[in-house]
């Protein structure tokens, strides 16, 4: 007996063009710029339908629920990138030596960490992330919302502090706002 077929749509907005290769690669073109993703690895087929995006998944139960939310919310969210875009935003916290954090390349060189020597590094993630040091502030952009994530995870496990008291030892780089839309 087949494998029942779960059928979710993801509707696309006007302004946004939706292209999509078989089985399930995508690329959706907005106003802020173009991300393209590859879905086959998940078992999903995706179709165009008019101005909607159509998942279809074989399967049943809990598995089969959470491949079809997850690929539906990717999809959703290059959507909403390239139309709005999002951003992070983290604190420098600093309260034994003062830090200077700079960004070189692709590439966030944090200096004088609890007073250490050498420079630890965190690496910026995807082409269009853009991370702007303002203060104690770092503000991470960009259209693609895994990208502009791993980027901010990336600094704050950087300045993560092993075998000393974290209650005493709050030094690091912290995230304190997620945003949809690009803020400079």
């Amino acid at each position: 007996m087949p494998l029942p077929e779960i059928i979710e749509k993801v509707e696309v907005p006007d302004g946004v063009e939706v292209s999509i290769a078989p089985p399930a690669k995508i690329r959706v073109k907005g106003k802020l710029g173009e991300l393209e993703q590859d879905l086959t690895h998940m078992g999903i087929k995706l179709e165009l339908d008019g101005k909607d995006v159509v998942i279809r998944f074989r399967g049943k139960g809990r598995v089969a629920k959470s491949m079809m939310g997850t690929a539906k919310s990717m999809i959703r969210n290059m959507i909403t990138g390239v139309t709005k875009g999002f951003t992070y935003k983290l604190k420098i916290i600093a309260s034994h030596f003062p830090m200077n954090v700079k960004v070189q390349g692709d590439t966030i060189i944090i200096e004088n960490f609890i007073g250490e020597r050498w420079p630890r590094y965190a690496k910026i993630v995807g082409p269009k992330t853009k991370v702007i040091v303002k203060g104690e502030d770092v503000i991470v952009t960009g259209i693609d919302r895994q990208a502009v994530g791993q980027t901010a995870a990336n600094l704050e496990l950087a300045t993560k502090i092993k075998q000393k008291d974290l209650r005493k030892f709050l030094d690091g780089i912290y995230i304190y706002e997620k945003k949809i839309g690009i803020e400079e």
